[in-house]
């Protein structure tokens, strides 16, 4: 069955859950089954379920063949849970479900969630006091106080014309000869109002307030992970206490160069890299939250709706704005995971860690909840942090690495915000008045003009094509524009005169009459 691609927005986990529970109910066949020498219609098998779905789930576009049967075994325990199938007794809400022949079937009632028409609760009554109170935060330094609408991605250039806005009367009273003095906060601020910006474009969203709570960003996070970085990319620390320990990282670059560069301190024996990849996992699973954050939860949860291969340039694009969100240790512990199990992942050297997986199915199930998962157990997030990390171990160089065109604009905004001023001379930004249709219009035949005449004139002044060349061009600007050509050349004479005073009409060529010759021998 052809899987919906659930695009970003508002409550895309419940989407996508009703997503499911729908194709499962309209496609899981229903069979007859015989147990306890009792036969029972419109049925299935648990292990039959777990056949159809992980199918399901591994053709989706949504979530991607990285499904393992035993996170199907666990969605399809959570759609017992919340009355998706019961037994054949009627009994769910338990999560007793195995790998087995026990019977079930779908209740009469739908299974489908309700979609809530109010906002989330941050988004709601708290959501006015956050930007009353964070009413500058991302403002960037000397703008007017009357700012012009900002159009997202989706608006028409006609509506972005039609609403520019005149310059306030306050910024053009500037009495200023020296550069302009910067806070440590306006350039924060300066870092987060454009990559905010910017991601709001890419994700295509009219505000990004639907997917972000606007009280959990802070810029100084996004302006340490672009300026403070190795050679290789990754974020460093200046508090160390934050960091990876040492022992970890030994581990982690004993696995991700395995064999090579081994320690030759340590004891090794059969089984050792085994145990060297559990002392890490364990350090990973014991973190007190995932890297990626339970704040920004719901943002990388839209960004997997981009996770297709027509849009797989734009989805890096938004994952590598959305990392900058990160406080810098876990965008550095990221970074470090990312590098050591893609890696690994590759390794033809590295051996077997697991019985039933290969190495990268194993990397994968292993790190994927320390990577993204919610504060609250949400139904689908195992397999949407599945498809996550998958995406992110096949592509970590490039959404990890810092965007160097979000460092240009900032650096271009705070150098123009800095450069000396004159007196009367307007900082910020410059709005165009806004004009009539008819004005419009006016000025685009003048202009067009105008334009025109330049380019006679660039024909008559050209001193590098031939002078047969110039007299063929001007006589097809005379027959496109007449009434430039004769508003410039109004008589032949000043024609003549641009070739030297040269006649334009040849003199007539005398004709002499053949002689007559008598014939001599007469």
């Amino acid at each position: 069955m052809e899987s919906r691609i659930i695009t970003p927005g508002p409550y895309r986990a419940t989407k996508l859950w009703n997503e499911v529970t729908k194709y499962f109910r309209a496609g899981m066949p229903l069979k007859r089954h015989r147990i306890h020498f009792k036969t029972y219609g419109n049925c299935f098998t648990s292990s039959e379920a777990i056949d159809w779905l992980h199918q399901l789930l591994r053709n989706n576009s949504n979530f991607g063949t990285e499904v393992t049967r035993q996170q199907t075994i666990q969605l399809l325990r959570k759609f017992l849970k919340n009355h998706v199938i019961e037994d054949l007794k009627g009994r769910w809400g338990t999560e007793d479900l195995e790998d087995n022949h026990n019977l079930y079937r779908f209740p009469s009632t739908s299974p489908v969630k309700t979609i809530p028409n109010r906002q989330p609760l941050w988004k709601r009554s708290s959501l006015e006091n956050v930007f009353k109170e964070k009413d500058n935060m991302f403002k960037m330094p000397h703008f007017s106080k009357k700012t012009p609408k900002r159009h997202n991605s989706l608006d028409s250039q006609g509506q972005q014309e039609n609403e520019e806005m005149e310059i306030m009367e306050e910024d053009q009273g500037c009495d200023e000869s020296g550069p302009q003095e910067l806070t440590q906060k306006d350039v924060e601020d300066i870092w987060g109002n454009i990559t905010l910006n910017h991601l709001q474009k890419i994700l295509a969203l009219p505000s990004l307030e639907e997917v972000l709570n606007p009280a959990q960003i802070n810029p100084a996070h996004i302006m340490y992970n672009m300026t403070h970085t190795s050679k290789h990319g990754v974020v460093f620390l200046q508090d160390k206490t934050d960091d990876l320990p040492h022992w970890v990282l030994s581990a982690m670059k004993c696995l991700a160069n395995w064999p090579r560069n081994n320690d030759l301190s340590q004891p090794t024996y059969p089984g050792f890299e085994g145990d060297v990849f559990r002392t890490v996992a364990d350090y990973f699973l014991n973190l007190p939250g995932p890297l990626l954050t339970y704040e920004y939860y719901e943002l990388f949860v839209n960004i997997l709706g981009l996770l297709q291969p027509h849009l797989q340039r734009v989805a890096i694009d938004a994952l590598q704005v959305c990392c900058l969100l990160l406080p810098p240790p876990n965008r550095r512990k990221l970074q470090l995971l990312m590098r050591m199990i893609s890696r690994m992942s590759q390794n033809v050297d590295m051996p077997r860690l697991h019985d039933a997986m290969g190495t990268r199915s194993l990397m994968i199930q292993t790190f994927s909840r320390c990577v993204l998962c919610c504060a609250e157990e949400v139904d689908l997030d195992e397999l949407l942090a599945t498809r996550l990390v998958s995406f992110l171990m096949d592509h970590h160089q490039e959404v990890l690495q810092v965007p160097c065109y979000l460092q240009t604009a900032v650096q271009e905004h705070i150098h123009y915000l800095q450069r000396p001023r004159v007196k009367g001379q307007p900082p910020g930004f410059y709005f165009c008045k806004q004009i009539s249709a008819q004005e419009f219009e006016e000025q685009k035949v003048v202009m067009s003009q105008v334009a025109i005449m330049d380019l006679l004139e660039s024909i008559v002044k050209d001193k590098n094509i031939s002078v047969k060349d110039k007299k063929k061009k001007l006589k097809q600007f005379q027959k496109e524009y007449p009434e430039i050509y004769k508003s410039r050349f109004p008589t032949t004479e000043s024609e003549a005169k641009l070739f030297g005073d040269k006649p334009t009409i040849k003199q007539p060529m005398l004709v002499l009459k053949r002689p007559k010759f008598r014939n001599l021998r007469h």
